[in-house]
Formats: C-alpha cells, structure tokens, sequence
C-alpha cells in the first residue's frame, strides 16, 4: 500500500477528510451511487426483467456485490481477465457471470475451462463455428479429467454494430445447433448489444431504431425455440436504452453498465420529452491547483492520464468559479479558463464529470469513495488492467 493510500485510509470517516484524498483521484458519491443501483433494479422488476449488469464499466467486486444484493442475477463482464479477478475479488459472493466477447485463442480457452471448473456459472458468447469446435474440444477433455462441467454459451446476434456476432438468419440458427449438438457444451440463448446507437440524442430516433434491433432479436429466438432449441436467456441493452427495450418484450435480463457512474457522454443523452435520464452521475476525478501564475489560468494535476480521452474534455462539476472551463494540458496537467477576474488558488480541490466513464476507470486502482464532505471508504478496482 502506498503511504498516499495509507495516509488516505487513515482519513476514513473523518469530518472534512474528503478534501485530504490525494489528487488525482477518482472519486464515488455513494448515495448518488446506491440510488443509481436501486432505480435500475426497480425499473427492471416493474418490467420483468433480471438486471445484469456490466461490470466493464466499474471492474469492482464491492460494486459488484451491493448491485447483486439489490436483485442482480450476476455480472457481465467484456474479457476473461475480468471475469477471473472479480470472481476471485467477489469471495464466493458474485456467482455467475456472462462473459460477452469471444474467447479464442489456445491459452484464453484453456483459462476458460479452468474459470468454469471454479466457479458456479459461466456463460460465455460465442459468434464463430470454429470457436464453437474449439471450446466443445477443451470443454470435452476437462470433463473427461473429471476437472469441470459443461461450457454454457450464448450466440451473440449482430443486430448492426459489426463488432462481434453473427448476422441474424440460418448461420446464426446453424451455430445455435452447432452449440445444442455438443455434448460439453450447454446452449442457453442469445445476445444481442446496439452500441452505436446507444448515445444517439433525439429520443424518438434512438427508440425506433432500438426497437428495430430488439424485433430481429425477437424473431431469432422465437425460431430457436420452434426449432425445439434452448434459449432461456435472451440479454443485451445498454443504459442508453434502458427504457426501450422492455417495451419490445424480448430480452430477458438487461446488461446496463453506465447508469450507476453516468459520464459527460450518457448526461447528453435524454429520454423522452427531452428529460434527462433518471440516474445522478456518481463518478468524478477530484483534482487540485497546482500552478496559477498566468492571468485567467490554472493549472491542476489531471491531464490526459486521468481521464479517457475519447471524447470531449470532462466537464467541471465543483470548486471553480461559474464559466470556468477544462481543457488538457499535458500528460499530467490540465489546464482551467478562468473568467476576468476570477482566481484559484494554490490546492483548491476540483471535481470534473468523466467524458467517458469506462476507460475513465481504467485508469485508477481505486475509488475514494464519499459521502457528502467525508471519505467513508476505499474500494479497490480488482479488475484494472485484466484486459487479457
């Protein structure tokens, strides 16, 4: 541990100790946090759906946790590494996770069976015949070990991204069979994510074009069970269409991510009527002054390693003066326009909403998390970096 983490530790619980987490940070409100949870799981409760979250976004076991006590049948997570930390980080508290991109390398597949073996349940997605062969072969030898049980999979639909998945028709209802026919692995339905449409703006365009995606889905499931073929779960959706999907009927759990951190991107991204998402951004990069020598300037301690920068430059949230405006300055500097007049001193501490949480995340081993002007706590971010 270091002797910032430690000083910081030490802080926990203390009146005001919110200003003493060593900057850049990256910093969690915790009743914004737990409302997020708590709205999520009721609207999908109201609609009869299961929430299972994607754990990409926050890579967090005691996140992980507190969305599976608030109704969470499990986790998403995008890569074997992921999976593999948090399920060990969980203690046996976080048992089942989706794991949504395909797994095909030689040594990934082998550290497939191997997750599979240890843990209750393991789904992962498979969108290539040749995958398919591959992990029915690792599966087949595990259990001929006596070290494993079947490989669950899920046929991941490509309804317009181009990502991964296979396109809609007799190659995905082949690969299905090919699935249902192995006898190491256990077909359990289909996925199917719009990504590229999630941060479309105009609400009524984002609606009709996610619907359209979620009738392909339905069409495909209802021809796998014509056909006789499992497909009890139907999962996909995404924050920015959270209030969408349920309406098609198709899906059976929704795979949301940003809604319990909200970023710049999703804060621009309304639901009908114009009216903002339902979910209070949670996450933010504490930063502090640490240069103020040029006029209408200043200089803080997060630059382009303390945020993603895939998109706009964040947005200041607290502690500068009201037109004040962020831009990167460097690697490990940002810089803040400041109106005529206006000044920041040397340490004034700053909060600025994430351009893109995700990524954002990537960057820290921890949050600090808050409430009101305490530090209550400090999580670990068990999954940083498990990008293999």
């Amino acid at each position: 541990m270091s002797k910032a983490l430690q000083t910081a530790r030490e802080m926990i619980g203390k009146q005001g100790s919110r200003q003493t987490i060593p900057t850049p940070a990256l910093v969690l409100d915790l009743d914004a946090l737990d409302k997020n949870v708590a709205t999520m799981a009721a609207h999908c409760a109201k609609n009869g759906l299961s929430i299972r979250p994607h754990a990409k976004t926050h890579k967090c076991a005691s996140i992980a946790r507190r969305q599976i006590e608030a109704g969470a049948v499990g986790i998403c997570c995008a890569k074997l590494g992921e999976a593999d930390a948090l399920f060990e980080a969980g203690d046996g508290t976080i048992e089942s996770i989706l794991l949504t991109s395909p797994v095909v390398t030689g040594q990934g597949i082998e550290r497939l069976v191997d997750l599979n073996a240890r843990m209750p349940e393991l789904i992962v997605a498979v969108d290539n015949a040749e995958n398919v062969r591959a992990l029915a072969a690792a599966a087949q030898e595990a259990l001929r070990a006596g070290q494993g049980k079947a490989l669950k999979c899920i046929v991941d639909l490509d309804v317009g991204l181009h990502r991964t998945g296979i396109a809609p028709g007799d190659d995905a209802f082949e690969l299905a069979e090919l699935v249902d026919a192995a006898d190491s692995l256990e077909l359990m339905g289909l996925q199917a994510y719009a990504g590229h449409l999630m941060h479309i703006e105009n609400f009524e365009e984002r609606r009709e074009k996610s619907l359209a995606c979620m009738k392909v889905l339905g069409e495909m499931r209802d021809r796998l069970k014509a056909a006789g073929l499992p497909c009890d779960i139907v999962s996909g959706g995404g924050t920015g269409s959270y209030n969408i999907d349920p309406e098609a009927k198709v899906l059976t759990e929704l795979q949301g991510g940003s809604y319990i951190f909200m970023d710049k991107q999703y804060n621009d991204v309304p639901i009908e009527g114009g009216v903002p998402m339902p979910f209070d951004t949670s996450l933010f990069v504490q930063m502090s002054v640490v240069s103020n020598n040029t006029k209408n300037l200043a200089t803080t301690d997060a630059g382009f390693k303390a945020f993603s920068t895939d998109a706009e430059p964040p947005v200041l949230h607290a502690g500068a003066p009201e037109g004040a405006g962020y831009f990167f300055f460097g690697d490990e500097q940002g810089g803040i326009l400041l109106p005529d007049g206006a000044t920041l001193p040397l340490g004034t501490t700053l909060t600025a909403v994430t351009p893109h949480c995700d990524p954002t995340v990537n960057l820290y081993d921890a949050y600090f998390v808050v409430k009101g002007d305490a530090l209550v706590d400090i999580w670990p971010i068990e999954a940083r970096g498990k990008s293999a």
